[in-house]
């Protein structure tokens, strides 16, 4: 799996001009999941995800979770992080895990961190979305699973 976690102080996805998902302060996640994908890459990116010490404590530096500062996640499914662009210029997305086993992936990632108590808003897997966010920082993490 890949996440690509930008710290914002807004941000929602919108399908056919209706906002289907809203946040303000906390994360907002592109979460890519590759083919060979399980369980364990959700539990491993689930469990860096919430202890992710990126928000300012009160001396100004970026020392607390999103746990602790009350965050919020906006988590968006997003096939094209697996593109493979080597040759030629269309991507190949062959990496990219099929819906049968990216779907139930995504949504026990969302799960997952639901139970760790972070409230978290989504789009629609396979929809055509439009994102709109304010990156706080900005602050943009990259955490690929497959490089643990």
């Amino acid at each position: 799996m890949k996440a690509v976690i930008q710290r914002v102080s807004q941000a929602k996805v919108t399908i056919d001009q209706t906002t289907v998902g809203e946040i303000t302060h906390g994360f907002m996640i592109l979460l890519g999941i590759h083919q060979e994908d399980n369980e364990s890459d959700v539990e491993y990116l689930v469990r860096k995800i919430s202890k992710l010490r990126v928000f300012e404590d009160h001396e100004g530096k970026m020392n607390q979770s999103i746990q602790e500062v009350a965050g919020s996640i906006l988590s968006i499914s997003q096939f094209t992080l697996y593109a493979e662009t080597k040759k030629g210029n269309r991507p190949s997305f062959i990496e990219a895990a099929r819906p049968e086993v990216a779907i139930p992936l995504y949504e026990l990632f969302n799960e997952k961190l639901k139970s760790e108590n972070i409230p978290v808003e989504t789009g629609e897997f396979g929809a055509d979305m439009q994102v709109a966010l304010t990156n706080d920082g900005p602050v943009t993490i990259i955490i690929d699973t497959r490089q643990r």
